[in-house]
């Protein structure tokens, strides 16, 4: 079997991780932290920034060790233990499992600004359905297609902001104070709003963590993973915090006619129905491609963890001889989708993706930690840092979650310590 051909730059680096996070990242995500961070959304993004740059130090840093996994479930297994591995992997399909759930509920949402008359009911149903039939049927979206999305959703951007600056022009923030609001309003700060907002804002930044999988096919991987994932990271940061800067100027409240599609109605309160319907529009195809490969990973993830014996291989790890698409998964995530749906609100599904998704930040800390300073022959200020402050910033961000969102999260973590353990019984009794 012959290598793969390293033929990825930084820039390259770089502009697939921006394609994979989105640049409209932070739109669906707007109103739900705003109403949680009581307006500071800039602040709850910035938060968000500084915690995953610690991580992404960490996942440049393992990515390196082991160039060809690029998961937090075997750093966690490799280098602290393999109990903690599946641990990590377990909060994982936690993250990817309430992925495909957030998109179906927001496109849903979104179709209704289209069809006024649909029910939500109907929406969620459709596609829930749609995404499994797509995956079904094994059709994945190529990268060329990905980045004529990324290039569109960026030509949305650009329209906004020359709409939300004619728009400010015409109608200026009243006073000096109106313009540093969004990132400090001392009417409704708290530590204890914006942290809980952060802990949600870190969704925006979901996705980074797939550079680390393009080791073995870059120019010098040891360095230019772990410089493109920073700059990913502060890339879209800084992005992200421009276009929920301006939205906070042209909408200063922390109420929306809708909650979930709350950046779609700024955009009409900035340029009109034209922009409202142009924005609701793209977010609505983003969101179904991003919904349509969540559901799709995550039942790679599951076929990968049943061909590891780490779930029952019978149902996982097979795969439909036809199509090749582990469709045994597909079909169980599709009903999940379907009930998560029509049971969750979108603020609760993605603080519960950010569950899973910080104990697998968490997990690569620990285990950057462990093997650059525990391990290392020379114990440093500078393999010590990083990990332990990246670890610390995603913890209290974890606990900084919504009490009704640890609740279902810890008891997802109790299901599956409760497994492990009697898996470890059944493998261990001779």
């Amino acid at each position: 079997m012959s290598d793969l051909k390293r033929t990825l730059s930084l820039s390259g680096l770089l502009l697939y991780g921006i394609v994979l996070i989105q640049p409209t990242a932070p739109m669906p995500l707007f109103g739900a932290v705003a109403e949680k961070a009581q307006g500071h959304v800039v602040t709850a993004i910035l938060i968000g920034m500084v915690a995953m740059l610690f991580t992404a130090i960490s996942y440049g840093r393992m990515a390196s060790v082991h160039p060809s996994a690029g998961s937090a479930f075997t750093y966690a297994k490799e280098e602290i233990h393999p109990a903690a591995g599946f641990l990590v992997g377990w909060g994982m399909i936690f993250d990817y499992a309430m992925n495909p759930i957030i998109c179906a509920i927001w496109c849903s949402k979104a179709a209704m600004n289209l069809l006024p008359g649909l029910p939500f009911e109907a929406g969620a149903v459709f596609f829930a359905v749609f995404f499994t039939l797509l995956n079904l049927r094994g059709i994945e979206a190529s990268t060329r297609t990905n980045a004529f999305i990324a290039l569109c959703l960026g030509l949305v951007i650009v329209l906004f902001l020359a709409a939300a600056v004619r728009h400010l022009w015409l109608q200026p923030p009243a006073g000096a104070a109106a313009w540093t609001r969004p990132f400090y309003d001392p009417a409704t700060f708290s530590i204890g709003t914006v942290s809980a907002g952060a802990s949600l804002a870190v969704l925006t930044y979901i996705g980074f963590d797939g550079i680390s999988t393009l080791a073995e096919e870059t120019h010098d991987p040891r360095r230019n993973i772990l410089r493109a994932t920073i700059l990913v990271c502060v890339v879209t940061g800084l992005l992200a915090s421009v276009q929920v800067y301006t939205a906070q100027l042209v909408w200063p409240a922390s109420t929306f006619p809708d909650v979930d599609t709350a950046f779609v109605h700024v955009a009409g309160q900035a340029g009109g129905p034209w922009l409202f319907q142009v924005v609701n529009a793209a977010l609505l195809v983003a969101t179904i491609g991003s919904g349509t490969g969540a559901q799709l990973g995550a039942a790679r993830l599951l076929y990968g963890m049943g061909r590891a014996n780490a779930l029952p291989p019978g149902f996982f790890a097979a795969v439909h001889p036809r199509t090749h698409v582990p469709s045994r998964n597909v079909l169980l995530l599709g009903a999940c989708t379907l009930v998560g749906a029509l049971t969750l609100s979108f603020s609760l599904g993605a603080e519960l993706l950010n569950f899973g998704a910080l104990i697998a930040f968490m997990g690569v800390n620990a285990a950057c930690f462990a093997r650059f300073f525990l391990r290392a022959e020379r114990r440093t200020f500078r393999n010590f840092l990083p990990p332990v402050l990246g670890f610390t910033v995603c913890l209290y961000l974890w606990l900084s979650l919504g009490s009704t969102a640890k609740i279902v999260g810890f008891a997802w973590l109790a299901l599956g310590t409760l497994y492990g353990v009697v898996r470890l019984r059944r493998a261990t009794v001779p």
